[in-house]
């Protein structure tokens, strides 16, 4: 008997959807997108109506041929790609190859990937929904006509290679910016006079800081610019006598945190985890589409991770209920759920980020995760946990201390009921220098109660400039301004780094010179492409069309045209940029001439000046952390040119009298050896994953089977992330 036949994206879930359904169903993958527009040419007819021409995508031959083998002797086919734009534009590609009549009830989507959500999906099919095809097909397309003709400008005005697009452009502008901004930034003095108290009785000392002075019944606040005001205030506060002048008492309720969307998780993963964008969202991936839970068998373990939505289902409230009055108990539970709404009707498509199944707890199944897994689990276990928990309650305390008419003036906050904070503890202990003393405790202190001076001191200060931004607070402030979606953040970051568009220096994002010179080019000549408000408005668009409440060729054609005439002027009118170069201090040991430090597309070498007669090169040498295996000095990492920008790792002898010769794509781990024959050991790295190997290719671990996790290490990223990012990088 024939069949039916479930289509997914990727092995791995097929592999977990295989648990639930019986054996009259065939699940299989199309590894992601199997039709796309051609590489080689642009692929839209701009002069009729910008029909994309889409190709079956070079390799996926074998795919698409064993899915019409496997429809063809189907009784029913079922196409449960994700829920969202791009899910459903595989589906509608996935319908067109295998001559599926788009009126026929093909399409199934569901949240979370568990036995309940599969078998009603099943019950109850639907037809592929146009809208949010046509929604991801304008996307496509207006990337594509942005891509293809702006890229190549920039190869003729700047460097081959390059690349531009509407959300990469905006993010990168951001960096740009704030740089500008800090660079601009002229600090200006100001001083602090700190004060350290205690009750005359008892030996309870606490700090408080100037404020202002005393006027009949206001308090005016003062600034202190200069060292001759500090010296003033401190003269005349000689000798004076302290005293308690007002004590304020409250309380206050601090609400929990709403579930994860795909943007806090990725903001939350970057400050408490240090995860990357990128690799927060491949391994939630993974969590999404199912482990191996040692004796259960491939289990989905997190609901649906691309999702603006805070909005949770009544059956998931209602388990977190039930599980916070087990751990915690009745009092930790408000007496209703938490319901959390979303901005705008687009984002309730989906449920927030939150766990699947209940009766798995991160520590009962930590040993069937790796060590990333399990800490993203975790945290979007407690996040949702702690989500219907109830409010924190706060004592706080406002005092103000009298030293003739000076006002002195602390506070102090004492937490009388933990509520959520027991599950998901605050990061607010990340402060300023300034705020440290307003969370201190305090002693019970009565009005007009005199103070013994411990110390009386004065600082000078002056005002930060901005920060950079890091992935967190950049993807944050996409978020704010309506620039992407929650899929393109990941890629988008990825993709300027990529470029060399930006640097990292430690968490902080740096523009490269690469990246000003872009940026400003694209301001001057394309100043839409880079405006954040423009940026916006085409993603409201975007969800217009989604909701059919907009046709997305009249809104290309809104666009293209001017954009094009654009195209066309900056092609005549932008002169030939010639990127500054660096002088390294040494000279070209082919010809002699100085050596500079050049911008290539995999980041930056060492070069002679006078290319293109001489052409010698060179990497640039970092420093890492750890030494070398064999003679125990140190190590740098380098860039090479001939692999794509790919790091590899030496000895800082090489090349020395003394070479030592040691040369490695992996990274040794620092004091670690191999169990079995005593090697060292280095970070195998595959796909944005790292595990720990041995370096030696015949030692008897290396030819065993790999374990789970590093079996998993190595399938963290499918096809099917590639192909659904693939739309994305061209933002």
């Amino acid at each position: 008997m024939s069949k039916n036949l479930v289509i997914v994206e990727s092995p791995a879930k097929a592999k977990t959807i295989g648990r639930y359904l019986g054996k009259e169903y065939k699940i299989t993958a199309s590894v992601g997108h199997i039709r796309d527009l051609p590489s080689s040419t642009m692929g839209v007819d701009v002069k009729h109506d910008f029909k994309p021409t889409y190709i079956n995508m070079r390799g996926k031959e074998k795919v698409i041929r064993e899915l019409k083998d496997l429809a063809g002797s189907a009784e029913k086919v079922f196409i449960a790609t994700d829920p969202d734009r791009e899910g459903e534009a595989i589906a509608w590609h996935i319908a067109k190859v295998l001559n599926i009549d788009l009126d026929e009830d093909c399409r199934i989507s569901f949240n979370e990937i568990t036995e309940k959500a599969i078998k009603n999906a099943i019950l109850s099919p639907r037809k592929i929904d146009v809208d949010l095809v046509n929604a991801q097909q304008a996307r496509r397309v207006l990337d594509r006509l942005v891509g293809y003709e702006l890229s190549p400008l920039l190869w003729t005005k700047v460097r081959k290679g390059l690349s531009a697009g509407r959300v990469q452009s905006v993010a990168t502008k951001l960096v740009v910016d704030r740089e500008k901004e800090i660079n601009a930034f002229k600090p200006e003095e100001y001083w602090n006079v700190n004060v350290e108290l205690s009750p005359i009785d008892s030996g309870f000392p606490f700090k408080a800081r100037y404020h202002g002075e005393k006027k009949g019944e206001k308090i005016e606040k003062v600034k202190l610019s200069n060292k001759e005001e500090t010296d003033a205030l401190l003269a005349s506060l000689n000798g004076g006598e302290y005293f308690v002048d007002t004590v304020k008492k409250g309380r206050k309720h601090r609400q929990p945190f709403a579930p994860f969307t795909t943007s806090t998780l990725q903001q939350e993963a970057s400050r408490r985890i240090s995860f990357t964008s990128r690799k927060t969202m491949s391994v939630a991936q993974q969590l999404y589409e199912g482990v191996e839970i040692a004796g259960q068998g491939q289990i989905a373990l997190v609901s649906y991770i691309r999702t603006d939505s805070v909005r949770v289902s009544d059956e998931a409230m209602a388990a977190a209920r039930s599980l916070i009055a087990e751990k915690y108990g009745e009092k930790y539970l408000p007496k209703a759920p938490r319901k959390f709404s979303n901005k705008n009707s687009a984002q309730d498509a989906h449920e927030a980020i939150r766990p699947t199944h209940f009766e798995l707890n991160p520590e009962s199944i930590k040993s069937s995760l790796s060590l990333d897994q399990y800490k993203l689990y975790k945290l979007i276990w407690d996040r949702f946990l702690s989500s219907q928990m109830a409010s924190a309650e706060v004592d706080t305390v406002s005092l103000d201390v009298r030293c003739n008419s000076s006002i002195f003036r602390t506070q102090g906050e004492t937490i009388k009921f933990q509520g959520f904070l027991a599950a998901y503890a605050d990061l607010n202990d990340e402060t300023t220098d300034d705020d440290k003393n307003t969370k201190a405790k305090l002693p019970e202190l009565a009005e007009n109660q005199q103070l013994k001076l411990i110390d009386l001191t004065s600082e000078q200060k002056f005002t930060m400039p901005p920060p950079r931004f890091t992935e967190a607070t950049l993807i944050k402030m996409l978020e704010e301004k309506g620039i992407g979606r929650p899929s393109t953040y990941a890629p988008t970051i990825s993709t300027i780094l990529e470029r060399n568009y930006i640097s990292k220096d430690g968490k902080a994002l740096c523009p490269t010179e690469l990246g000003n010179v872009v940026t400003d080019l694209l301001t001057d000549h394309f100043a839409e492409i880079v405006d954040v408000s423009f940026t916006a408005d085409m993603e409201t668009k975007l969800d217009q069309i989604e909701l059919g409440k907009k046709d997305w060729v009249k809104v290309l054609s809104e666009f293209y045209p001017p954009f094009h005439e654009l195209i066309l002027k900056a092609g005549e009118a932008v002169s030939k940029v010639k990127m500054a170069e660096k002088q390294t201090g040494e000279k070209c040991p082919e010809c002699g001439n100085d050596l500079v430090i050049k911008e290539g597309r995999y980041g930056q070498f060492v070069a002679c000046s006078h290319f293109p007669e001489c052409k010698y090169t060179k990497n640039i040498e970092v420093s890492v952390k750890g030494s070398c295996p064999l003679c125990g000095s140190g190590l740098v990492s380098h860039r090479s040119t001939k692999y794509k920008g790919r790091t590899f790792y030496t000895c800082d002898k090489k090349g020395s009298n003394a070479d030592c010769g040691f040369i490695s794509w992996d990274l040794p781990i620092e004091g670690q050896k191999c169990d079995t024959c005593g090697s060292y050991m280095v970070w195998k790295r595959f796909r944005g994953r790292a595990y720990p190997k041995c370096a030696n290719a015949n030692c008897p671990k290396n030819a065993t089977k790999k374990s789970t996790k590093a079996s998993q290490a190595d399938n963290a990223s499918s096809d099917t992330k590639k192909s659904k990012s693939k739309s994305s990088k061209e933002e």
